[in-house]
């Protein structure tokens, strides 16, 4: 009877450390490490009764279709969680959040579309993520931000057509790369690919066969191998009208700015004009074909062949006005500065105040990849010749009338 109870006191004394599911085998490592194994076992979910001291977690090849938010709530000190093999097509956000010691994490060859990649912010300890095989089809570039220590990533295999740039910046450790077999997309989003896979040391296994699905032309060719040409980054031209003389304008002046853009796939032109009143921004044309503005209340004009239109332009209007062009390469811009001023002799007060001013038909300022990547700007002065006779006792202009000329004041940076 004595050792009979020793042995039940004993197995009191180990039985919160050795606590392990009826469908699992536990055995404590030479390390230490506690190993609950529970593959091929036909689970169809997490068993209940682990011990809160398991460090290695085997759960592979098993039918487990969900991953709830607790479902590791006994395991808090895992170090290695395998949940290959299994049919696994749902994760609740924060399944894996609280586990912070996770230095192996092991999802290859499951169902998974959507992943709760917030979960991943508390995990800056691990080391391999295997995620191959199954249906991601997008990623969040900054999916992996906060692995500071991850050496390994498996993505091959998944449904990926594009990655954003960035995605696996801030990631230190890695060392190597799986993105294989995978139906991208080479649009000239994933041409900082090719760019980043020469520069960078990380081995990336299979790299042939990182195929394009799309477009046709690129079919069956590597993503490594998409040609320069097919992806040029914008480069912008602005022209504005500086040229006036003769023309009385009863209804005011109307500033007329054209942006004339290049690159590969054709850029988008947007504009941003910033004012002492006002901010604003306008991502596309808003005047249609037959003339008529889509959005009444719009102050600037904007055509879809890049041209901007400010009618009865005044001092309110003076400011900052950039053109952008955007493609899947890059940005550029490009800024004029206008600003308005009266006088009674245009020309010779402007070249007083200015002896490098010049008296021209039309001016361009323009901005690629060869210039100032802090942009230097130009400023547009608008002078309107106001005759003797149009001003006021009190020294005021008589708005009816005004004789338009545009000068251009080279040389301000913005």
């Amino acid at each position: 009877m004595r050792p009979l109870l020793c042995c039940l006191g004993l197995a009191t004394l180990l039985g919160p450390c050795l606590a392990c599911p009826s469908a699992c085998s536990c055995s404590t490592k030479k390390n230490g490490r506690l190993l609950a194994e529970c593959a091929y076992k036909d689970l169809q979910e997490v068993p209940a009764g682990l011990s809160s001291n398991v460090t290695i977690l085997t759960l592979s090849a098993n039918r487990i279709g969900s991953l709830g938010q607790g479902s590791f709530a006994e395991v808090p000190e895992v170090q290695s969680l395998w949940l290959g093999y299994n049919q696994i097509g749902v994760v609740e956000p924060g399944a894996f959040a609280l586990l912070v010691h996770l230095k192996n994490l092991d999802l290859s060859h499951n169902k998974i579309a959507d992943f709760p990649w917030q979960d991943l912010r508390n995990l800056s300890g691990l080391q391999i993520l295997k995620m191959n095989n199954n249906r991601l089809a997008g990623l969040p570039w900054d999916a992996f931000r906060s692995l500071k220590d991850l050496r390994s990533l498996w993505l091959n295999d998944n449904e990926l057509t594009t990655l954003a740039e960035g995605t696996f910046d801030n990631l230190p450790s890695l060392s190597q790369l799986q993105i294989f077999n995978n139906p991208f997309n080479c649009s000239c989003k994933v041409f900082w690919l090719k760019k980043w896979t020469k520069n960078t040391s990380v081995s990336i296994t299979k790299g042939g066969s990182t195929l394009c699905v799309a477009p046709s032309k690129l079919k069956g060719r590597a993503v490594t191998d998409i040609p320069d040409h097919h992806c040029v980054a914008p480069s912008v031209q602005l022209t504005y009208l500086s040229n006036l003389d003769n023309t009385v304008m009863y209804d005011g002046l109307t500033l007329t700015l054209h942006c004339s853009v290049a690159g590969s796939p054709p850029p988008e032109i947007r504009w941003k004009i910033q004012t002492s009143s006002h901010r604003v921004e306008i991502s596309g044309p808003n005047v249609a074909r037959d003339g008529n503005v889509k959005q009444s209340q719009e102050r600037f004009l904007v055509f879809k062949n890049g041209t901007m239109a400010i009618p009865k332009f005044s001092k309110e209007d003076e400011g900052i006005y950039t053109c952008l062009a955007v493609n899947d390469v890059g940005t550029r811009d490009v800024s004029v500065n206008v600003a308005l001023a009266g006088s009674e002799n245009p020309v010779e007060d402007l070249l007083r105040d200015d002896p490098q001013a010049s008296h021209l038909g039309g001016q361009n300022c323009y901005k690629g990849d060869e210039m100032d990547p802090l942009g230097a700007g130009e400023k547009l002065v608008i002078i309107y010749h106001v005759p003797r006779e149009s001003k006021s006792r009190a020294g005021g202009v008589v708005p009816q009338v005004h004789l338009g000329t545009l000068l251009l004041a080279l040389g301000f940076t913005l």
